[in-house]
Protein backbone atom coordinates (compact mmCIF):
# COMPACT_ATOMS: atom_id res chain seq x y z
CA UNK A 1 0.00 0.00 0.00
CA UNK A 2 1.54 3.40 -0.80
CA UNK A 3 1.53 6.26 1.60
CA UNK A 4 -0.96 8.15 -0.89
CA UNK A 5 -3.25 5.51 0.29
CA UNK A 6 -2.41 5.23 3.63
CA UNK A 7 -2.90 8.97 3.71
CA UNK A 8 -6.27 8.90 2.31
CA UNK A 9 -7.64 5.97 3.85
CA UNK A 10 -6.58 7.64 7.19
CA UNK A 11 -8.69 10.70 6.04
CA UNK A 12 -11.62 8.89 5.14
CA UNK A 13 -11.86 7.20 8.63
CA UNK A 14 -11.42 10.37 10.34
CA UNK A 15 -14.47 11.83 8.12
CA UNK A 16 -16.48 9.01 9.02
CA UNK A 17 -15.48 9.80 12.91
CA UNK A 18 -16.30 13.16 12.80
CA UNK A 19 -19.60 12.58 10.66
CA UNK A 20 -20.65 9.98 13.65
CA UNK A 21 -19.84 12.36 16.70
CA UNK A 22 -21.92 15.15 14.71
CA UNK A 23 -24.69 12.54 14.29
CA UNK A 24 -24.30 11.78 18.06
CA UNK A 25 -24.54 15.27 19.47
CA UNK A 26 -27.34 15.94 17.43
CA UNK A 27 -29.11 12.50 19.00
CA UNK A 28 -28.09 13.71 22.38
CA UNK A 29 -29.54 17.49 21.98
CA UNK A 30 -32.72 15.83 20.04
CA UNK A 31 -33.59 13.55 23.26
CA UNK A 32 -32.80 16.31 25.65
CA UNK A 33 -35.86 18.06 24.43
CA UNK A 34 -37.58 14.77 25.28
CA UNK A 35 -36.60 14.44 28.39
CA UNK A 36 -37.36 17.74 28.58
CA UNK A 37 -41.07 17.37 27.51
CA UNK A 38 -41.52 14.16 29.41
CA UNK A 39 -39.90 15.61 32.43
CA UNK A 40 -37.53 12.88 32.98
CA UNK A 41 -33.74 12.57 33.03
CA UNK A 42 -32.37 8.95 31.71
CA UNK A 43 -29.15 7.60 33.44
CA UNK A 44 -28.25 5.38 30.26
CA UNK A 45 -28.92 7.99 27.41
CA UNK A 46 -27.92 5.42 24.93
CA UNK A 47 -31.45 3.18 26.33
CA UNK A 48 -33.23 6.11 25.36
CA UNK A 49 -31.90 6.50 21.92
CA UNK A 50 -32.19 2.94 21.26
CA UNK A 51 -36.10 3.35 21.81
CA UNK A 52 -36.61 5.22 19.29
CA UNK A 53 -33.95 3.76 16.50
CA UNK A 54 -35.63 2.09 13.69
CA UNK A 55 -33.79 -0.91 12.38
CA UNK A 56 -33.64 1.12 9.27
CA UNK A 57 -31.48 3.29 10.83
CA UNK A 58 -29.30 1.30 12.11
CA UNK A 59 -28.93 0.09 8.53
CA UNK A 60 -27.56 2.79 6.94
CA UNK A 61 -25.21 4.16 10.22
CA UNK A 62 -22.41 2.72 10.93
CA UNK A 63 -21.80 2.89 14.81
CA UNK A 64 -25.31 2.57 16.31
CA UNK A 65 -25.71 -1.35 16.97
CA UNK A 66 -29.12 -1.39 18.65
CA UNK A 67 -32.46 -0.74 17.22
CA UNK A 68 -35.65 -0.53 19.41
CA UNK A 69 -36.88 -4.45 18.35
CA UNK A 70 -35.88 -6.09 22.02
CA UNK A 71 -37.29 -3.17 23.97
CA UNK A 72 -40.49 -3.42 22.35
CA UNK A 73 -40.49 -6.99 23.42
CA UNK A 74 -39.94 -6.29 26.43
CA UNK A 75 -42.12 -3.31 26.93
CA UNK A 76 -45.03 -4.88 25.44
CA UNK A 77 -45.12 -7.12 28.71
CA UNK A 78 -44.50 -4.63 31.22
CA UNK A 79 -47.35 -2.21 29.64
CA UNK A 80 -49.19 -5.47 29.84
CA UNK A 81 -48.03 -6.32 33.88
CA UNK A 82 -48.73 -2.52 34.93
CA UNK A 83 -51.92 -1.95 33.21
CA UNK A 84 -53.03 -5.35 34.43
CA UNK A 85 -52.48 -4.76 38.26
CA UNK A 86 -54.06 -1.02 37.20
CA UNK A 87 -57.21 -2.75 36.10
CA UNK A 88 -56.86 -5.59 38.85
CA UNK A 89 -56.90 -3.05 41.55
CA UNK A 90 -58.93 -0.10 40.43
CA UNK A 91 -62.17 -2.50 39.81
CA UNK A 92 -62.26 -5.26 42.16
CA UNK A 93 -65.74 -6.11 40.94
CA UNK A 94 -65.10 -6.79 37.40
CA UNK A 95 -64.68 -10.24 36.66
CA UNK A 96 -61.71 -12.12 34.45
CA UNK A 97 -63.41 -11.86 31.16
CA UNK A 98 -63.96 -8.27 31.44
CA UNK A 99 -61.03 -7.02 32.69
CA UNK A 100 -58.97 -8.85 30.32
CA UNK A 101 -61.49 -7.21 27.38
CA UNK A 102 -60.77 -3.72 29.19
CA UNK A 103 -57.20 -4.57 29.11
CA UNK A 104 -57.05 -5.60 25.35
CA UNK A 105 -58.51 -2.42 24.34
CA UNK A 106 -55.76 -0.05 26.04
CA UNK A 107 -52.81 -1.98 24.63
CA UNK A 108 -54.07 -2.80 21.31
CA UNK A 109 -52.80 -0.70 18.66
CA UNK A 110 -54.87 2.00 17.80
CA UNK A 111 -54.56 3.08 21.34
CA UNK A 112 -50.62 2.96 21.59
CA UNK A 113 -50.51 4.76 18.46
CA UNK A 114 -52.63 7.68 20.28
CA UNK A 115 -50.63 7.74 23.37
CA UNK A 116 -47.04 7.94 21.16
CA UNK A 117 -49.14 10.91 19.63
CA UNK A 118 -50.04 12.50 22.25
CA UNK A 119 -46.13 12.98 23.13
CA UNK A 120 -45.02 13.50 19.21
CA UNK A 121 -42.90 10.65 20.37
CA UNK A 122 -42.80 10.65 15.84
CA UNK A 123 -40.70 13.48 15.72
CA UNK A 124 -37.69 11.64 17.85
CA UNK A 125 -38.20 8.41 15.91
CA UNK A 126 -34.82 7.56 13.95
CA UNK A 127 -35.45 6.38 10.63
CA UNK A 128 -33.27 5.10 7.44
CA UNK A 129 -33.70 7.88 4.55
CA UNK A 130 -35.79 5.09 2.35
CA UNK A 131 -38.00 4.49 5.42
CA UNK A 132 -38.70 8.06 5.89
CA UNK A 133 -39.69 8.44 2.11
CA UNK A 134 -42.00 5.72 2.12
CA UNK A 135 -44.23 7.78 5.26
CA UNK A 136 -42.86 4.82 7.87
CA UNK A 137 -42.39 7.90 10.73
CA UNK A 138 -46.41 7.94 10.54
CA UNK A 139 -47.48 4.54 9.99
CA UNK A 140 -49.11 2.80 12.74
CA UNK A 141 -47.50 -0.29 13.69
CA UNK A 142 -43.98 1.87 14.20
CA UNK A 143 -45.60 4.51 16.34
CA UNK A 144 -47.07 1.94 18.76
CA UNK A 145 -44.10 0.10 18.63
CA UNK A 146 -41.84 3.17 19.85
CA UNK A 147 -44.22 3.63 22.79
CA UNK A 148 -43.58 -0.08 23.46
CA UNK A 149 -40.01 0.36 23.10
CA UNK A 150 -40.04 3.70 25.34
CA UNK A 151 -41.89 1.71 28.35
CA UNK A 152 -39.01 -0.68 28.32
CA UNK A 153 -36.13 1.06 28.29
CA UNK A 154 -38.07 3.37 31.24
CA UNK A 155 -37.92 -0.09 33.05
CA UNK A 156 -34.83 -0.65 32.47
CA UNK A 157 -33.27 2.34 33.85
CA UNK A 158 -35.63 3.50 36.12
CA UNK A 159 -37.81 0.75 37.30
CA UNK A 160 -41.36 -0.65 37.13
CA UNK A 161 -42.32 2.72 39.18
CA UNK A 162 -40.94 4.74 37.16
CA UNK A 163 -43.11 3.13 34.29
CA UNK A 164 -46.50 3.15 37.15
CA UNK A 165 -46.08 7.52 36.86
CA UNK A 166 -45.75 7.37 33.40
CA UNK A 167 -48.59 5.38 32.69
CA UNK A 168 -50.31 7.36 35.56
CA UNK A 169 -50.34 10.81 33.42
CA UNK A 170 -50.41 8.91 29.86
CA UNK A 171 -52.45 6.39 30.36
CA UNK A 172 -54.79 5.53 33.37
CA UNK A 173 -56.34 9.26 33.39
CA UNK A 174 -58.11 7.67 29.88
CA UNK A 175 -59.04 4.66 31.39
CA UNK A 176 -61.04 5.98 34.49
CA UNK A 177 -62.61 9.04 31.96
CA UNK A 178 -63.91 6.02 30.18
CA UNK A 179 -62.16 6.18 26.88
CA UNK A 180 -62.02 2.49 26.46
CA UNK A 181 -65.19 0.85 27.64
CA UNK A 182 -66.86 1.12 23.99
CA UNK A 183 -64.24 -0.64 22.20
CA UNK A 184 -64.04 -3.44 24.70
CA UNK A 185 -65.83 -5.95 21.93
CA UNK A 186 -66.78 -4.11 18.91
CA UNK A 187 -68.18 -8.14 17.46
CA UNK A 188 -70.71 -8.25 19.92
CA UNK A 189 -72.13 -4.66 19.50
CA UNK A 190 -72.37 -5.48 15.66
CA UNK A 191 -73.78 -8.84 16.25
CA UNK A 192 -76.67 -7.32 17.89
CA UNK A 193 -77.05 -4.15 15.79
CA UNK A 194 -77.21 -6.81 12.49
CA UNK A 195 -79.61 -9.25 14.25
CA UNK A 196 -82.28 -6.62 15.13
CA UNK A 197 -82.20 -5.67 11.34
CA UNK A 198 -82.90 -9.44 10.84
CA UNK A 199 -80.04 -10.04 9.09
CA UNK A 200 -77.75 -12.81 9.37
CA UNK A 201 -74.39 -14.01 11.63
CA UNK A 202 -71.32 -11.87 10.69
CA UNK A 203 -68.38 -14.37 10.45
CA UNK A 204 -64.92 -13.41 10.36
CA UNK A 205 -61.57 -14.41 8.51
CA UNK A 206 -57.73 -13.96 8.53
CA UNK A 207 -56.55 -13.63 4.98
CA UNK A 208 -52.97 -12.29 5.97
CA UNK A 209 -50.34 -12.95 8.47
CA UNK A 210 -47.44 -10.26 8.15
CA UNK A 211 -44.14 -8.74 9.73
CA UNK A 212 -41.55 -10.39 11.31
CA UNK A 213 -42.42 -12.90 14.56
CA UNK A 214 -41.34 -10.09 16.79
CA UNK A 215 -44.00 -7.87 15.44
CA UNK A 216 -46.35 -9.88 13.77
CA UNK A 217 -49.57 -8.03 12.05
CA UNK A 218 -52.65 -9.65 10.95
CA UNK A 219 -55.44 -8.84 8.30
CA UNK A 220 -59.46 -9.61 9.89
CA UNK A 221 -62.44 -9.19 7.45
CA UNK A 222 -65.98 -9.12 8.42
CA UNK A 223 -68.36 -10.93 6.69
CA UNK A 224 -72.19 -10.63 6.26
CA UNK A 225 -73.27 -13.63 4.00
CA UNK A 226 -71.09 -12.85 1.30
CA UNK A 227 -70.15 -9.36 1.50
CA UNK A 228 -66.84 -7.87 2.65
CA UNK A 229 -68.35 -5.45 5.76
CA UNK A 230 -64.85 -4.52 7.37
CA UNK A 231 -60.96 -5.00 7.62
CA UNK A 232 -59.05 -4.90 10.63
CA UNK A 233 -55.07 -4.55 11.36
CA UNK A 234 -54.29 -5.68 14.65
CA UNK A 235 -51.23 -7.33 16.20
CA UNK A 236 -53.27 -10.24 17.55
CA UNK A 237 -55.95 -12.41 15.65
CA UNK A 238 -58.54 -11.11 18.30
CA UNK A 239 -57.47 -7.49 17.51
CA UNK A 240 -57.71 -7.93 14.23
CA UNK A 241 -61.12 -9.01 14.53
CA UNK A 242 -62.03 -6.48 16.83
CA UNK A 243 -61.00 -3.54 14.76
CA UNK A 244 -63.15 -5.14 11.56
CA UNK A 245 -65.93 -5.52 13.74
CA UNK A 246 -65.31 -1.65 14.89
CA UNK A 247 -65.25 -0.68 10.81
CA UNK A 248 -68.33 -2.71 9.98
CA UNK A 249 -70.19 -1.37 12.71
CA UNK A 250 -69.77 2.53 11.58
CA UNK A 251 -70.18 1.57 8.43
CA UNK A 252 -73.57 -0.13 9.76
CA UNK A 253 -74.69 2.77 11.64
CA UNK A 254 -73.92 5.18 9.12
CA UNK A 255 -76.43 3.21 6.52
CA UNK A 256 -78.93 2.74 8.64
CA UNK A 257 -79.29 5.76 10.03
CA UNK A 258 -80.03 7.34 7.30
CA UNK A 259 -82.86 5.29 6.26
Amino acid sequence: MTKDKRRFDRQGSAQRRRRQEMERARILELFKSLEERLDVQFSNHDLLMQAFTHSSYVNEQRGLRKDNERLEFLGDAVLELTVSRFLYETYPERSEGELTKLRAAIVCEPSLVNFAEAYAFSDFILLGKGEELTGGRKRPALLADVFESYIGALYLDQGIEAVERFLAEAVFPKVLAGVFEEQTDFKSQLQESVQREGLGPVSYEIIEERGPAHSREFVAHARLSDDIVGEGVGRSKKEAEQLAAKEALIAFNRRYADL
